[in-house]
């Protein structure tokens, strides 16, 4: 894990939010997202200032809106299920819209919709913020099985190694003037991922042998030593425990 790694998630910068040890936005992530998957569904209200600590951390990391924003775009799919809920899930009914509705089946949408946009919210800010290594390295600080974390990173680099064997590919099937347009050439396309397995494998071969030659003996070296402060510490703190009393108000009120 000594190179750098850079990934389209991330955004440079040199805000606070940026400088704290990749351990401690882990940490502090990982807390808020529990915080906020705890708290009530009937507390609306929560979710609301939940979104609004998000936003205030954004804005501290200087994350565009629409940044953030486009990168929500992914739990789509998730989006689609909590629409469909109120439509499918039985019990009491209401009219909406001239539409018999599920009343659990609405509670359920609104649970899915809230806490999973806040955890892909913070997780795309965590994202945002900290390179691809630094994360491998907090992982690593946290005491994660080393397994884990070097399959993890392995995973990383290989994705961006086997997309780029198949952009190469394609570049070159389309320099003979090959263009799928229909299942005629669905041949193709499996030739086409069949030799990219292969070449995959021959390179992971490749590689594991380099690796072993250098000295590899099961675990990677840390050459960066990750140390974080009580100040880091108290400063990425300051999200999750906000959240925890936004909860506790929740629950009470």
């Amino acid at each position: 894990m000594g190179a750098g790694h850079a990934h389209k998630l991330y955004r440079h910068g040199h805000t606070p939010v940026h400088g704290l040890p990749p351990h401690c936005k882990l940490a502090a992530t990982f807390a808020f997202v529990v915080v906020v998957v705890s708290t009530p569904r009937e507390a609306v209200w929560a979710f609301g200032l939940y979104a609004v600590l998000i936003a205030a951390a954004a804005a501290v990391a200087r994350i565009p809106a629409g940044f953030l924003l486009r990168r929500l775009l992914i739990e789509v799919p998730f989006v689609a299920f909590a629409v469909l809920m109120p439509f499918v899930a039985e019990g009491e009914r209401v009219e909406v819209l001239g539409m018999s509705l599920s009343v659990s089946g609405l509670w359920g949408a609104w649970n899915v919709l809230a806490k999973g946009t806040l955890g892909v919210a913070a997780s795309v800010l965590l994202a945002s913020t900290t390179e691809l290594r630094a994360l491998l390295l907090g992982l690593q600080r946290l005491k994660l099985p080393p397994l884990l974390v070097q399959i993890a990173s392995f995973m990383i680099r290989y994705g961006d190694v086997i997309s780029d064997e198949l952009r190469r590919m394609s570049i070159a099937r389309r320099s003979r003037g090959f263009e799928a347009r229909g299942i005629r050439h669905w041949g193709v396309l499996a030739k086409t991922a069949g030799a990219l397995f292969i070449r995959s494998y021959e390179r992971g071969e490749r590689v594991y042998l380099a690796m072993v030659s250098r000295g590899y003996a099961d675990s990677m070296p840390v050459i960066d030593e990750v140390v974080a402060t009580r100040t880091q510490w108290a400063y990425a703190a300051v999200l999750p425990v906000t959240a925890l009393a936004v909860c506790l108000m929740g629950w009470t009120l």
